[in-house]
């Protein structure tokens, strides 16, 4: 058979599932935001998520870390959700050995400035917990939730999508829709509705599992391979890279994954001798990185301290202090669909800066600003988008919730 072959698929009649102000797809950290701040602006919310599971790594990924709040010197530039959900993630009892760890003292209120420089606004969590309780939450605000749910298409009149098509246990059904947020990861919402989308290669093996060693102590192993940016491999460094918009590369990945996980524990057994075992892998492949929209502004790293009129959130930089970014509502609505808008890894940045974007707390930020965008927009006539909303009282919207948008931090 040609690999190129194709057939073609008879039309049919789809029944429709429901009816939604916003159609939040994914739901990871930013799809978690998306469709609690939807929610909590009057809309009608529904979230579909293709495994049985809220947080994607964050939590059935293993990566446990929420990372900074704060811009590294001793200011707090995410405030509303992202705060909301790190304080939810938080456990009362720490556990170092798995890196279940408070937020440091100093970030409580009326905390000392200088405490705030040396260590930064975060914190570790157990990501079975966490996971329980993002679940909680969405339902105590009244979004639908399907889980085992697959998108796969949009049905599109003219610059509108109209409907979500999606495949679960109930067959191929449709969702109607007055607008959609994609945090699917990988920009999927985006390509199905004819969105410029480029995928970016260099995620590498990586697997944080947990385990009990040789003294029956359960440990995390944060274990990633070297050399996920161009900007951090090292002459010499060996390193295998995927794409995670292919079928056959997530396969890929995902295999070389686990063989490397396999193998560093055999290695751990080697060093310390006794019986070390895994208890817990991710069960889902963890990108960092793969396909993102092409937005009217695209961020990168020079845009650092850079105001726009359009800013719906700030964040700092997880990997270095001193840093903000601005995340305007440019680098998140489609250009050509009018109606659709992205959140975390699938807004529009580059470079660097993207790996700014794509992690927890910025998720969290540009969750809650596209799906506050979505809720307002559901509100408007049918011929209206994303760039036709009153940006300030959006602002003013968003302040409210204690979103921290603030000009004079970039001073």
């Amino acid at each position: 058979m040609k690999l190129k072959q194709r057939l073609q698929e008879p039309a049919r009649e789809l029944p429709v599932m429901g009816e939604y102000d916003v159609v939040v797809v994914g739901g990871g950290i930013a799809g978690v935001a998306a469709a609690l701040a939807a929610s909590r602006a009057g809309a009608k919310v529904c979230l579909l998520e293709k495994v049985c599971a809220l947080g994607g790594l964050a939590t059935v990924g293993n990566v446990i870390i929420y990372l900074p709040l704060c811009d590294g010197n001793g200011r707090q530039v995410i405030g509303g959700i992202g705060e909301e959900l790190l304080r939810l993630s938080v456990d009362e009892v720490p556990v170092p050995e798995i890196r279940v760890e408070p937020v440091p003292a100093c970030w409580e209120r009326g905390g000392d400035l200088e405490e705030r420089k040396k260590h930064r606004f975060r914190n570790g969590y157990n990501p079975i917990t966490f996971l329980y309780k993002l679940e909680r939450l969405l339902l105590k605000n009244r979004v639908t939730l399907f889980y085992d749910t697959r998108f796969c298409s949009v049905i599109k009149e003219g610059r509108h999508i109209r409907a979500v098509v999606v495949e679960s246990k109930s067959g191929r059904t449709a969702l109607l829709c007055k607008t959609v947020v994609d945090t699917s990861g990988e920009a999927d919402v985006c390509v199905a509705a004819g969105e410029k989308t480029p995928s970016i290669g260099g995620n590498v093996r990586c697997g944080w599992y947990y385990y009990v060693d040789a003294h029956g102590q359960v440990r995390l192993r944060a274990l990633s391979a070297n050399g996920y940016l161009p900007s951090r491999r090292q002459p010499g460094d060996k390193y295998i890279d995927f794409k995670g918009d292919s079928a056959a590369q997530v396969t890929a990945m995902t295999l070389a994954s686990r063989e490397m996980m396999m193998a560093d524990l055999a290695a751990i057994k080697a060093k310390e001798g006794g019986n070390p075992y895994p208890i817990m892998i991710p069960t889902i492949p963890c990108f960092r990185m793969s396909r993102r929209l092409t937005a009217k502004v695209t961020l990168k790293p020079t845009d650092d301290h850079r105001w726009f009129d359009d800013c719906l959130g700030m964040t700092g930089d997880w990997r270095k202090a001193g840093p903000i970014f601005c995340l305007p509502l440019r680098s998140m609505a489609a250009v050509h669909t009018a109606n659709l808008i992205t959140a975390g890894r699938c807004m529009s940045s580059t470079g660097d800066t993207w790996d700014v974007t794509r992690v927890i707390p910025t998720c969290a930020v540009s969750g809650e600003a596209a799906g506050a965008a979505a809720a307002f927009l559901a509100r408007e006539e049918d011929n209206v988008g994303f760039f036709d909303l009153d940006v300030q009282t959006l602002q003013k919207h968003l302040r409210r919730r204690k979103v921290i948008i603030d000009k004079s931090l970039l001073k």
